[in-house]
C-alpha cells in the first residue's frame, strides 16, 4: 500500500482551525511540494506564498511543526513527526488567510530603523573605493545577506510581547548601514537603533540567529549596535 503523509494546515484568519489532508509520501519531497500538491490536487482554495522554489526569495516561509523555516528548503523527512506535519503562518504578524500573513508592520519597522540606503555619490561620480579587508566592511558584510523573509521576526519572543520592538531583521539592517562607509547618515541610523523599541530592547535569547535560513547572526548585529551606542554615549558624540 502507498505510504501516506498527514498534513495539518491552519485554515482561516485569526479565527480558524486546523484541517488535515492526506497525500502520498514521496522521496525527497519538500514541505513546499506538499503544500503545492494539496492546493493543486485537493483544495484549490488554500492560500500560501511562494516564488523561486530554490531558497532565494524567502517568500515561502511558514511555521512547520512549531518552527519558522523556508518550506522550499525543508525536506519532509527532516521535519515530519510520527507521520504528521503541522503548518501554520509565521508568528508575530496578522494572519490574512490560511498560511499568508500581513507583513506591513515588519517592513514598516525596517524603515523605522533607518533601513533605506542613502548614497553620498551621484551617477557622475566615480564609485567609492571600499577596502573589503577593512573592519567596517567585514562587519557590514556579516549582516548584508538578509533578504527580509521575516523568519527571525517570527522566531523572536520579544516581538511577541513588545510590539514596539523593531525586531532582529530591522536592527540587523541598521548594523549593516552603520558600518557602510558609503551611507550618508550612519549616525542617524544609530540614533534610530538606540531609540525606544531599538537594540536595547533585545534580550539576547538568540532565537533569530538559531532560525535564520542563511546563517546570519542578528544577535551579533544587535550586540554591535549596543556596543557602538555605548561608545557614542561615553565619548559624548
Amino acid at each position: 500500500m502507498e505510504k501516506m503523509l498527514a498534513v495539518k494546515i491552519w485554515r482561516g484568519e485569526e479565527d480558524g482551525e486546523y484541517v488535515t489532508y492526506h497525500i502520498p509520501s514521496r522521496e525527497n519531497q519538500t514541505v513546499l511540494d506538499v503544500v503545492t500538491e494539496i492546493q493543486r490536487q485537493v483544495d484549490p482554495t488554500l492560500a500560501y506564498r511562494f516564488s523561486c522554489r530554490v531558497g532565494v526569495c524567502g517568500s515561502c516561509a511558514m511555521t512547520v511543526n512549531g518552527k519558522p523555516r523556508w518550506t522550499c528548503r525543508s525536506h519532509v523527512k527532516n521535519v515530519v513527526e510520527n507521520g504528521v506535519i503541522q503548518l501554520e503562518p509565521l508568528r508575530n504578524m496578522p494572519r490574512i488567510k490560511d498560511l499568508v500573513v500581513d507583513m506591513t508592520e515588519f517592513f514598516d519597522k525596517w524603515k523605522n530603523a533607518g533601513g533605506e540606503f542613502i548614497g553620498t555619490r551621484t551617477r557622475q561620480d566615480r564609485p567609492a573605493l571600499v577596502d573589503p579587508a577593512s573592519k567596517a566592511r567585514k562587519q557590514a558584510d556579516a549582516a548584508i545577506e538578509c533578504i527580509n523573509c521575516a523568519v527571525c521576526y517570527a522566531a523572536c519572543d520579544v516581538v511577541e510581547w513588545d510590539k514596539d520592538y523593531l525586531g532582529p531583521a530591522a536592527l540587523n539592517r541598521a548594523w549593516s548601514l552603520v558600518n557602510d562607509e558609503r551611507h550618508a547618515d550612519p549616525k542617524g541610523v544609530l540614533k534610530k537603533a538606540m531609540a525606544d523599541g531599538g537594540c536595547n530592547s533585545c534580550h539576547t535569547q538568540g532565537s533569530c540567529m538559531k532560525h535564520c535560513p542563511v546563517g546570519l547572526s542578528p544577535t551579533g548585529s544587535i550586540a554591535g549596535l549596543k556596543k557602538r551606542s555605548l561608545f557614542e554615549l561615553l565619548s559624548g558624540k
